[in-house]
């Protein structure tokens, strides 16, 4: 039988996949070099650009087929952290009008930490290769 715990983690998981999928896609649409000009600026090699580009983009396709749910979303918690850190807590929760703050990363360090906690095996990839209705019992 259905829950709606299951529910609501298959939303939570679409949605962050979908999101992470469309920021990583929009660095290459926008111009990946403008990416690496920008993180070379703040000290960060520009070859990360690419990096990041690459997890985003596979990620959030991963997440999108529910395939390892909670180490793709452990990824993406330490990816929002480093963001955070290194480039908007200078500009504070929620921007400073040039440029946004790290709300909506907080949001997606929520969701994600949910998602690594608990798992999503409802309309999953996992669960068909696994066959399991969680991917890891706790004990």
């Amino acid at each position: 039988m259905l829950n709606k715990q299951e529910i609501g983690a298959l939303i939570l998981r679409l949605t962050l996949g979908a999101l992470f999928f469309i920021h990583g896609f929009a660095k290459f649409q926008g111009g990946i070099e403008n990416i690496v000009g920008w993180f070379s600026s703040m000290g960060i090699p520009g070859f990360m650009a690419y990096v990041i580009a690459v997890i985003e983009i596979l990620g959030g396709f991963a997440l999108i087929l529910g395939l390892g749910t909670r180490i793709i979303s452990s990824v993406f918690v330490l990816l929002m952290i480093g963001a955070i850190l290194k480039v908007k807590l200078a500009v504070g929760l929620l921007g400073n009008g040039k440029m946004a703050g790290y709300e909506l990363d907080l949001a997606f360090i929520a969701i994600a930490l949910y998602l690594g906690i608990n798992g999503s095996t409802f309309y999953s990839i996992d669960r068909m290769l696994f066959n399991s209705t969680k991917e890891t019992k706790a004990v």
